[in-house]
């Protein structure tokens, strides 16, 4: 059974397929899984569950670039993930991460964000 001890020292995620960022499988498997197969991507490789990885001391996710697939894949992603309203852990898992990780995001990947996100 997972307890949120903070055992883990950071958690750093990498957001590199635009559409994926955490699924809500993730969300729904409880405390008791830590790692889960992520078979949506070719090799297939595993992750953390959310419970796991929003309790480390330190959760960073980075976020840059612009995916010739899917151009707004990243911006859409953060801006569903950090502040769209009527999201939830069910309808995009990441929003479960907004108050404990540190958001690290290039201008092409906050551009969803609003204004207040992107430097000057």
């Amino acid at each position: 059974m997972f307890h949120h001890d903070k055992w883990l020292d950071s958690y750093y995620i990498i957001v590199a397929p635009p559409k994926y960022i955490l699924r809500r499988d993730e969300v729904l498997a409880g405390p008791e899984k830590w790692v889960l197969p992520v078979d949506m991507k070719s090799p297939p490789s595993i992750t953390l569950s959310l419970p796991v990885m929003s309790g480390a001391r330190q959760v960073v996710i980075a976020a840059c670039g612009v995916s010739d697939k899917y151009p707004q894949g990243k911006s859409e992603g953060m801006k569903r993930a950090v502040v769209a309203d009527g999201e939830t852990i069910v309808t995009f898992p990441a929003v479960g991460l907004r108050d404990v990780a540190t958001w690290i995001m290039d201008e092409a990947a906050a551009s969803k964000l609003g204004e207040q996100y992107l430097s000057k």
